[in-house]
């Protein structure tokens, strides 16, 4: 079984709530379903690995490249790589 991927809330307001997130090398959010739209920024570059209802793919992330997604999106978020991995997550409410 994986650790855990350690979230720490930076924000959290009536507009926006900001967290960052800390992957171990193989650590995982834990299937979850995102209630906001977010943009992610990426501290770190490597790859992610999603699992979702569709399956697993990867995502090619690189550092300060911020990417952004609806709500609604439910996944589990896997570090496959053999170092930390850093990203904020930025949820509008």
């Amino acid at each position: 079984m994986s650790d855990k991927a350690i979230p720490t809330l930076q924000i959290d307001n009536d507009r926006v709530r900001v967290i960052e997130w800390r992957f171990a090398p193989g650590a995982a959010t834990g299937w979850h379903k995102h209630d906001y739209d977010y943009v992610v920024v990426p501290m770190t570059t490597g790859q992610l690995k999603l699992k979702d209802a569709q399956g697993e793919r990867y995502a090619d992330l690189v550092a300060g490249v911020s990417y952004t997604r609806k709500a609604g999106v439910e996944h589990d978020v896997i570090n496959p790589n053999k170092s930390e991995f850093v990203f904020v997550e930025i949820e509008m409410k």
